[in-house]
């Protein structure tokens, strides 16, 4: 098509001269007819046509190659071939290079630290294959030299901060070598009157407020009490406080990463708003180590609250519990926190024994009030309305500081509570969804209900305040029915939150276990610009390799 389009244009312009040409002789001979009365012949192919034809030729000659040449191009860029990693040997070599440059201590070889770094007992999924080595980098200089090594030998490169992702995201499909930023774990500069701080990876959010408390600041994502800022970014989590200050991509301001062949890059300066170019920060949060390797975040601060009050509720239902939330948040009352749990996840609280009183064990809201000493009074009365329409009980308050903190930490460890109270065998699998504000008691119903009939330790709760639902479900994994009864739950909660136009994950991250959810919600053709977006920083596909989609060959 491109060809035929060209010898038309080509040949249009031809015959444009040639006609101009034919009308000026024919101008010419009238004007010679009437100075002379015998006729003259003018010749077809005078000196300039000769002169245009050839131009013509070579023109659609040199048209006819460029364009073979660029379809050629077009196909070779294409293509992508299957990753080829290194072989045994390779990787022997590249491991004795990293310990010659920075040091015998910087990598380990250990089995222990291997199983540690690629299996993980909170992960609903782990596979048998683990890291062939772990990198213990103290600088972005460091990681900037492992990554051009793993480059220079194609060794597949999984980050490592908490520990505490459950979906497989730090798992080792493909082997390579898992970087553990634990040295990495400073808080390299606080600015109190820009409200921002810059921090390395291995700082655990929880550390990091409790250093910065005497600034009247805080930082308020607030997920699993060992999560570290590094996977934070990594899976673009959130917590209890997402329905009033927003998720983990709504509080940093710019990223320092290094690149799949070492190349170091910062993705904006420190300013809260920019309309600077592509924005790279959010490029690089929730693709869990899949493009880059995250070594330094600058992060936005909140100011600490006048005053602080928590709340537990309970109702005579699961679904009257989460209408009732859905009317707070409709309401448009400024809520701190709003977290549901069902009579299940109440016994586990009351089992681990974190809190001074027992509480009823139903379906529970626990509320967090936050704001100035009048607005909070006037917040817990509004609140409180809305509970008393779905049947409510009383309003049970934390009576000080410290039982305000157990109350809510009792609420922050519910899955470690839950994991706590395993048997030997058993398993815990813990996932979520999040679905439109307005079919979260949807899918929170039908889902407790499925959760009940399972017949196995099985709870719900979630972040009920942002359509966030999660479940728990303990089993016992030498037991394949128990394990399949399992994941057939799970993907019909999946499936029933992606008809109600809602997300396979919230918060966990895709990792290994939700690829397939993944297709089924965004559809193959915009996985696939996420592909090419991973080919044009990775074309190797070492960073992370397996995990969030799978190589596809083209």
């Amino acid at each position: 098509m491109e060809h035929r389009r060209l010898l038309a244009t080509a040949l249009r312009a031809l015959r444009t001269s040639h006609i101009r040409q034919r009308n000026q002789a024919r101008r010419w001979q009238s004007a010679t007819t009437r100075q002379s009365p015998i006729p003259t012949q003018q010749a077809f192919w005078t000196t300039g046509r000769v002169a245009l034809f050839t131009t013509f030729t070579a023109t659609l000659t040199y048209l006819y190659g460029i364009n073979d040449l660029s379809s050629d191009m077009r196909g070779k860029s294409s293509r992508q071939s299957k990753p080829v990693y290194a072989n045994k040997s390779e990787l022997e070599k590249a491991i004795s290079e990293l310990r010659v440059e920075l040091g015998e201590d910087v990598i380990s070889t250990d089995d222990e630290d291997l199983h540690r770094h690629g299996y993980s007992e909170w992960s609903s999924i782990n596979i048998d294959t683990l890291p062939v080595a772990v990198a213990y980098p103290r600088s972005t200089e460091e990681v900037s030299h492992i990554a051009k090594m793993c480059s220079k030998f194609r060794i597949p490169i999984i980050p490592y901060s908490g520990g505490s992702s459950l979906e497989g995201n730090y798992s080792a499909p493909f082997g390579g070598v898992s970087v553990d930023f634990c040295f990495m774990d400073k808080i390299l500069k606080l600015r109190p009157d820009d409200m921002d701080v810059t921090v390395q990876p291995s700082v655990g959010w929880m550390s990091l407020n409790e250093q910065i408390k005497d600034s009247s600041l805080f930082f308020p994502v607030d997920p699993g009490p060992s999560a570290m800022i590094g996977g934070m970014v990594g899976t673009s989590c959130s917590g209890t406080n997402a329905v009033r200050y927003g998720t983990m991509k709504d509080w940093v301001i710019n990223l320092t990463v290094v690149l799949a062949d070492g190349t170091v890059i910062k993705t904006k300066r420190r300013p809260r708003k920019s309309a600077a170019g592509y924005n790279l920060t959010n490029l690089f949060i929730g693709s869990e180590g899949t493009l880059g390797l995250v070594t330094e975040i600058t992060l936005k601060l909140a100011v600490v609250p006048q005053e602080t009050s928590v709340a537990v509720v309970n109702f005579p239902t699961f679904r009257a519990a989460a209408a009732t939330a859905m009317s707070v948040v409709r309401s448009g009352i400024p809520i701190a926190a709003m977290e549901i749990m069902d009579d299940v996840q109440m016994g586990v609280v009351n089992s681990a024994g974190a809190t001074a009183k027992k509480y009823k064990e139903v379906p529970t809201l626990f509320f967090k009030f936050s704001g100035t000493p009048q607005a909070v009074k006037e917040h817990i009365q509004q609140v409180r309305q809305f509970a008393e329409k779905q049947g409510a009980g009383e309003f049970e308050f934390a009576s000080n500081a410290e039982e305000q903190k157990a109350l809510w930490s009792a609420r922050k460890e519910a899955l470690w509570s839950m994991m706590a109270l395993r048997r030997e065998g058993d398993e815990v699998w813990s996932t979520d969804v999040a679905v439109p504000l307005s079919r979260l008691a949807d899918i929170a119903e039908v889902s407790k209900k499925e959760l009940d009939e399972l017949g196995l330790f099985a709870s719900a709760l979630g972040h009920i305040g942002d359509g966030n639902f999660h479940a728990s479900i303990m089993y016992n994994r030498a037991d394949p029915a128990e394990r399949a009864k399992v994941e057939g739950c799970v993907k019909r909660m999946v499936d029933r939150a992606l008809e109600m136009e809602g997300t396979c994950t919230g918060e966990h991250g895709v990792g290994l276990g939700k690829k397939g959810s993944l297709v089924k919600e965004l559809g193959i053709d915009t996985v696939d610009v996420m592909r090419k977006l991973k080919t044009s920083l990775d074309p190797l596909w070492v960073m992370n390799p397996g995990k969030v989609f799978d190589f596809r060959e083209t």
